[in-house]
């Protein structure tokens, strides 16, 4: 949803600064690069060692800076096929970098089996909500609906994290533990938007079988 109706407002944050980076001589696939090794880095080193707060904060800005190779590729009139391909792939190894490292602090430090289900579950519908639309895109149809998608995953899971380990510090009980529903949100969520994809995807299927159907009765 974030990703829809936050777009234009993204694009004229950004648009000045990827000007600014292209200058500096850095390429949008550089950018790319550096801020999915700096999600994974700081997803794999703070997460599993319980500094949720700081982790997701570090994990953020690199998102951020992650964001501005599409204002670069604009900037230079256009991105490549190569770069959308680098883009989706590091966004996918990034994701699961941070639902793996929750997942490890769910199992070894919060000692919690249902938040480990609720995570691996949103790190396997994470993986297959963009491969839908992917693979639906490829077969020459449209997956473009869903109730959630990448950037509100990353909001959801982030502030959850944030308030969680902010809770931990201040020793707020409740705050402590809003990373449990935040990760069962994004869960049941994601699973929808799974079969919102999928629905869609047979609804062009059936679409395009009954054009073709009609064409060949004439």
């Amino acid at each position: 949803m974030l990703s829809i109706f936050g777009r234009a407002a993204a694009s004229k944050a950004t648009n000045p600064v990827g000007k600014a980076l292209l200058r500096t001589g850095l390429t949008p696939n550089s950018v790319t690069i550096i801020g999915t090794l700096g999600s994974i880095i700081c997803a794999v080193t703070l997460f599993p060692t319980g500094h949720l707060f700081w982790g997701a904060w570090a994990i953020a800005a690199f998102v951020v800076f992650d964001m501005l190779d599409g204002a670069m590729a604009r900037a230079q009139g256009g991105g490549t096929s190569f770069g959308a391909v680098l883009d989706a792939s590091c966004d996918r190894i990034a994701d699961g970098a941070i639902f793996g490292a929750i997942a490890w602090w769910a199992i070894y430090t919060a000692h919690s089996q249902h938040l480990l289900i609720a995570t691996l579950i949103s790190l396997v519908t994470s993986q297959v909500i963009s491969y839908v639309k992917a693979r639906a895109e490829a077969s020459g149809l449209s997956a473009n609906v869903g109730l959630i998608e990448r950037p509100d995953r990353l909001v959801i899971v982030l502030v959850g994290a944030v308030l969680t380990g902010a809770g931990e510090y201040l020793d707020i009980q409740w705050m402590a533990g809003v990373i449990y529903p935040a990760m069962w949100i994004l869960a049941i969520a994601s699973v929808i938007t799974v079969g919102q994809r999928l629905l869609e995807v047979r609804k062009g299927y059936l679409r395009e079988k009954e054009l073709v159907n009609a064409g060949g009765g004439q």
